[in-house]
C-alpha cells in the first residue's frame, strides 16, 4: 500500500510513528533548537524538563501555536525531584542534555562538574534501563582528551599524519592529563557515564545512543556576561569572543590561541540528532561524533575571522588592538590543561545515518554574530554608558 504524501519515512523506507520524548535540559542551547525542529517538522511530543525556559518560551506561548499541546514544560532539577522517573516512564525516548559544560568551571568547580556530569546522570540511566526506555545521551568530544600526536616531538612529520590526531569513536584512546590538572574533571566524568551506559546496554539490554558534539555553534549559545549571565562568568570561546566584539574590546587568546578546533552549525547538528531519534535501528548501540572537520581552524584564526564577520554584520570598525594574548593560568586559573586538536572522524555517522554537515565556518559565524548583534548590542551600549560608580 502506497504511503500518503504526508507520511514521513525513516532511512529504511518505514513510516515514522509519532513518539513522546522526555528531554532533560530542554531549555538550553541545544535543547531549544531541537525542540524547534521537533515542533515545526515532526508530529512528536516533547516533555521539556529544565530549571529555566527562557530559550524555549517562544515555543510555549501563546496557546494557539500550531504545535500547542505537543510540548509541555516541567520545571525541575534532576538532582532531587521525585517526578523524574514518572516522566521518563511516560515517554518512549529520553534525551539527556543536562550538564555543566563550560571550561572555566572545570578546574574552578571540579566537584560540581563531576556531580553534574556523572552522579546526576546516574538516575536517568537507571530509570531508562529499568523501564526499557531508549536513551540518547549527550557526551562530549572532550572524552578523547589529548591526541596521540601531541606526545610526539614538535618537529615530527607524524604530527601531520591523520592517524595521530583524527578522533575515531571505536579506535581512539582517551588520554587525559595528570590528576592535579582539574580541567579533566569534565572529560573523566563524561567518559565514566559513557562506560556505564555502554555496560547497561551490554548487560541489561539498554537501547542507547551516545552523541559526542564537536563545538556546536549558533544563536542562543551560552550567555553574554552581565547581560543574560553573571558579570564574572566566563562562557565558551564563541560567546567570549562575541562579548569582546560587542564591547569593542580586544579578543583574549589563551596561550596564543594555538589550539586547533572544528566548528559545526547548530542547525546541521540538529539534523543529525533527528536522524538518530527517527532511525533507532541504525542508531542504537552507537557512539557518534557530530562535527565538521572542514571547519578546522586555530583559535587565533577563529578570532581573526570573527573580527571580520562582526565588522560586516555590525557596520563597526574592528578595535585598534584586535587581539591580546593571555596565559591559561590567568584566564582559567590554576590546574588548566588542554588538548592540541579536536578533529572528528565522520565515518560511522555517515555510514549509519548518511549525515554530513553543510554550513561553512564563515556562514555559521555570520548567522550567529548577526543574532548576537541584534540581541545584545543595544543592551551592552546601555551598560557601557552607565557611570562607573553604578
Amino acid at each position: 500500500m502506497a504511503s500518503s504524501p504526508s507520511t514521513r519515512l525513516d532511512l529504511d523506507g518505514n513510516p515514522i510513528k509519532p513518539i513522546t520524548i522526555c528531554m532533560i535540559g530542554a531549555g538550553g542551547f541545544i535543547g531549544s533548537h531541537l525542540c524547534e525542529k521537533l515542533m515545526s517538522e515532526t508530529p512528536h511530543k516533547v516533555l521539556a524538563l529544565d530549571v529555566y525556559n527562557d530559550k524555549i518560551k517562544h515555543l510555549l506561548e501563546p496557546d494557539n501555536l500550531p504545535w500547542a499541546g505537543r510540548i509541555q514544560f516541567h520545571r525541575l532539577n534532576i538532582k532531587h525531584d521525585s517526578r523524574l522517573e514518572g516522566l521518563i516512564k511516560m515517554a518512549d525516548l529520553t534525551i539527556n542534555l543536562a550538564a555543566i559544560c563550560t571550561p572555566a568551571d572545570y578546574n574552578t568547580r571540579p566537584l560540581d562538574t563531576i556531580y553534574s556530569n556523572f552522579i546526576d546522570a546516574l538516575p536517568v540511566v537507571k530509570y531508562c534501563s529499568e523501564n526499557n526506555k531508549r536513551l540518547i545521551h549527550f557526551s562530549t568530544c572532550e572524552v578523547y582528551g589529548k591526541t596521540i600526536g601531541s606526545f610526539l616531538p614538535k618537529d615530527s612529520p607524524l604530527r601531520k599524519d591523520p592517524a595521530y590526531y583524527v578522533l575515531k569513536e571505536d579506535e581512539s584512546p582517551c588520554i587525559f592529563g595528570a590528576i592535579d590538572k582539574q580541567r579533566w574533571s569534565y572529560a573523566c566524568a563524561k567518559q565514566l557515564i559513557e562506560r556505564l551506559i555502554y555496560a547497561e546496554g551490554a548487560e541489561n539490554g539498554l537501547e542507547f545512543t551516545i552523541v559526542r558534539p564537536f563545538n556546536w555553534i549558533g544563536p542562543r549559545m551560552d550567555f553574554i556576561p552581565g547581560i543574560d549571565g553573571p558579570s564574572e562568568g566566563v562562557p565558551r570561546v564563541l560567546a567570549c569572543f562575541s562579548n569582546n566584539l560587542l564591547r569593542g574590546e580586544p579578543l583574549k587568546l589563551v596561550d596564543g590561541g594555538q589550539s586547533q578546533r572544528t566548528f559545526v552549525y547548530i542547525k546541521d547538528a540538529i539534523e543529525a540528532v533527528l536522524l538518530m531519534i527517527e532511525n533507532p535501528a541504525r542508531a542504537n548501540g552507537h557512539i557518534f561524533n557530530v562535527g565538521n572537520p572542514n571547519n578546522e581552524v586555530t583559535v587565533r584564526q577563529l578570532a581573526e575571522i570573527m573580527i571580520q564577520v562582526y565588522s560586516k554584520v555590525s557596520g563597526e570598525q574592528p578595535p585598534e588592538t584586535p587581539t591580546i594574548d593571555v596565559s591559561s593560568k590567568e584566564f582559567y586559573g590554576e590546574g588548566y590543561d588542554d588538548s592540541d586538536k579536536r578533529i572528528p572522524d565522520m565515518t560511522i555517522i555517515n555510514k549509519q545515518l548518511g549525515w554530513n554537515p553543510k554550513t561553512s565556518l564563515w556562514d555559521l559565524l555570520e548567522s550567529t554574530l548577526t543574532y548576537q548583534h541584534r540581541t545584545y548590542a543595544e543592551a551592552i551600549k546601555k551598560v557601557i554608558a552607565q557611570p562607573a560608580a553604578s
